[in-house]
């Protein structure tokens, strides 16, 4: 496999598949921050995007590209969640990553969008939901979007659909890759407090929200054994569990 990028998902990816399909090229760099991209940093990604897509096409290598299925892409009145449903991207990142979709189905290469929920893992960037939290839950104070939730992903589990879909031999599909599991943020918080052993004020910012489920009814359907996976109530304190670490003590100290 042949992995464009040098950070936080071509690092799991790399460890993940190695010298397997080598027919394959996956972009694992581009633009991760919903809210403060740079117009910049949008052209970036789309002239590395394009200029992949004409080399698969021509070496006849399937591509994938990482898309979103965040708020950004799923936050609107209307939206089903679903990759066959209508889609409304609520913000610029929501509107590029769409059109990136678009370029990838006009190409004439083979190709593949996951559109993934919010990965959680190790070496994530500073700005990333879980490694952001924590430190500003160290920090004392955490800021929050008032009945916000969050759809969370093991990354491990999102190197078991990658593998799983390339395996079954799926091309030129939109596919999202979730837990398909909403959690409230405030619980998220709650869960790295118990396990930091501090307790944050909290600024809660009153702003429209609208949170619309990921449907992953195509990708347990392409792929069986996503079907097997628990994500069920304990989902969450297993994802803290490995990432943050077992919960401290039931006596907190303010951050």
């Amino acid at each position: 496999m042949e992995i464009i990028g040098k950070g936080f998902l071509s690092n799991h990816l790399s460890a993940a598949f190695g010298d397997r399909y080598r027919d394959t090229t996956v972009i694992a760099a581009g633009v991760t921050r919903t809210n403060s991209a740079s117009i910049a940093d949008f052209d970036r990604e789309a002239e590395l995007v394009h200029n992949t897509a004409r080399i698969c096409r021509k070496a006849g290598r399937t591509l994938v590209f990482f898309s979103t299925a965040s708020d950004s892409m799923y936050g609107s009145e209307g939206c089903s969640g679903s990759e066959s449903g209508p889609v409304y991207p609520i913000s610029a990142y929501g509107r590029h990553k769409l059109s990136l979709e678009a370029t990838l189905a006009n190409s004439g290469a083979r190709w593949l969008a996951l559109r993934l929920s919010h990965i959680v893992g190790r070496g994530q960037q500073p700005h990333q939901l879980i490694p952001s939290l924590i430190t500003q839950i160290r920090g004392g104070s955490v800021n929050l979007h008032r009945n916000a939730y969050r759809d969370l992903l093991d990354v491990r589990h999102m190197i078991e659909a990658l593998d799983g879909v390339l395996q079954a031999g799926v091309r030129n599909e939109v596919i999202n890759v979730a837990s398909g599991v909403l959690e409230p943020i405030e619980r998220i918080v709650d869960g790295i407090e118990d396990r930091l052993g501090v307790r944050a004020s909290r600024n809660m910012v009153d702003v429209k929200v609208t949170t619309n489920p990921t449907s992953t009814a195509k990708l347990r359907a392409m792929v069986p054994a996503w079907n097997e996976i628990d994500f069920g109530s304990d989902y969450l304190s297993r994802l803290l569990d490995h990432y943050v670490g077992p919960v401290v003590s039931t006596t907190y100290a303010m951050g």
